[in-house]
C-alpha cells in the first residue's frame, strides 16, 4: 500500500503515542495498529489519512476478536479461543478506541 505524505504523518503520530503498526493476516488491505492488548484495522480516507474499519477489538491469541454475549457471560472470542470481557479488559478496549480517535482526527 502507497501511503500519501499525510497518511504517513497520521501513522508517526500514532507511533509517537506507543501504538504499533502491525500486519493482520486476512486483512491485508488495511493498516492493523495495536496498543497493549487491543487492536483496530484502518482504512485509507482520500489523501488526507485513516478512519476506522470496524470497530476497535481486544486481542484474543494475536488476533482480532468479537465482542459476544452469551448465556455464561460476556466474551471476546476469536475462532475457538475466548477471553471474558472483564471490566478490566472492556476499560482498557475503551481507552484505547478513544485515544486512536482522537490521534486520527485531522492537524490543522
Amino acid at each position: 500500500m502507497e501511503l500519501t505524505p499525510q497518511q504517513a504523518g497520521a501513522l508517526e503520530r500514532l507511533h509517537s503515542r506507543g501504538f504499533e503498526i502491525v500486519a493482520f493476516p486476512m486483512y491485508e488491505s488495511y493498516v492493523g495498529v495495536r496498543k497493549g492488548e487491543c487492536g483496530a484495522l484502518l482504512a485509507p480516507a482520500g489523501a488526507d489519512g485513516f478512519k476506522l474499519y470496524g470497530e476497535p477489538s481486544y486481542l484474543v491469541a494475536g488476533g482480532l476478536s468479537a465482542r459476544l454475549i452469551q448465556s455464561d457471560g460476556h466474551w471476546f472470542v476469536r475462532k475457538k479461543d475466548k477471553l471474558e470481557a472483564t471490566p478490566e479488559r472492556t476499560a482498557e478496549l475503551d481507552a484505547f478506541a478513544a485515544e486512536l480517535v482522537d490521534t486520527l482526527l485531522p492537524v490543522a
